[in-house]
């Protein structure tokens, strides 16, 4: 059995990894995968929650546990926690675990990005993030990597959390303020959320035509991030239709008429569907996060591990 610790995942991990592997995870996903449903549960301690997320490709057999403790603010480390298991296709016998908590974020982000590399518009230059937490900043860096993006406008519930948003993307070198949700909406080219909301974080007429949003927040029934309304005008995609129908952001919509109007961005991404037609499109994808794409990194971050000359058999 193979073995990649968190420690050495992290070391392997790069926007530039997670991007290829997550393409390729979405083309899969559109074509050939098999996604079966997501197992939510719950732990002991209030508020926690973990879950199981599974496919197969002609390749890859596995699943991903991820889990969301989020008393870990007060121990100073990640709220979320995921591992990585590969079966053996012609075996069912555990093939590798792999540890990716820091590896998730990258994953999470580089969604974002891909679709933003086919749906923004190519002159996008300013992003409002609604969140300031952990993944809120690898979602900017990751699409600051695919756009020229000159501002980034941080929505956050805290102003102090929104503010140590700000100082950390300067740190990386990217220009960023602190805003409110109308004023970041009405200047953005996109828009990100990146949330546990469980309501609409703006308003629908607050954004401009040729807007992309990337809802990123939105994985188990309840939680909302967008205004409904937003649904009849926009053009709407997403990583899986069935599971985004019922565990993501369209849940709230119109469920047929939603379904009618949702494309796979792995129909983009091979050629299959139109992306963004023109720079008045309002466009919207929906990541409610699907185990192929931790497949795809999983297997990835196994071939690095192997070119590196790491030792990964146990």
């Amino acid at each position: 059995m193979k073995y990649i610790s968190e420690v050495l995942s992290s070391q392997l991990i790069s926007h530039d990894l997670a991007f290829n592997a997550v393409s390729a995870a979405f083309i899969a996903a559109s074509d050939q995968a098999k996604l079966f449903p997501v197992v939510i549960a719950e732990g002991h301690p209030e508020n926690t929650i973990f879950s199981l997320k599974s496919a197969n490709t002609a390749e890859l057999v596995g699943w991903k546990a991820g889990s969301y403790w989020p008393g870990n603010t007060t121990k100073n480390i990640p709220c979320h926690a995921s591992t990585i298991f590969l079966l053996d296709q012609d075996t069912g016998r555990l093939d590798a675990v792999i540890e990716g908590s820091a590896v998730n974020a990258y994953r999470t982000a580089a969604a974002d990005a891909v679709a933003v590399s086919v749906l923004a518009r190519e002159d996008a230059s300013c992003v409002a993030i609604f969140g300031t937490g952990h993944q809120a900043f690898y979602e900017c860096v990751s699409v600051c990597r695919v756009r020229d993006i000159h501002s980034v406008l941080v929505v956050g519930r805290n102003h102090n959390k929104a503010q140590a948003m700000v100082e950390k993307l300067a740190g990386v070198g990217i220009d960023a303020q602190v805003s409110v949700a109308e004023e970041a909406c009405r200047a953005a080219d996109i828009i990100i959320t990146a949330t546990t909301a469980r309501e609409a974080l703006f308003s629908a007429e607050w954004v401009k035509a040729g807007t992309h949003i990337s809802a990123m927040g939105v994985d188990t029934k309840g939680k909302q991030e967008l205004p409904p309304s937003l649904f009849d005008e926009a053009d709407l995609y997403c990583d899986f239709t069935s599971q985004s129908v019922v565990i993501g952001e369209f849940q709230h919509g119109n469920k047929e008429v939603v379904t009618n109007k949702l494309t796979m961005i792995g129909e983009v991404l091979s050629g299959y569907a139109q992306g963004r037609v023109n720079n008045t499109d309002i466009t919207i994808f929906d990541s409610s996060g699907i185990a192929v794409q931790d497949l795809f990194v999983g297997k990835h971050l196994l071939n690095a591990a192997l070119d590196a000359g790491h030792a990964i058999e146990c």
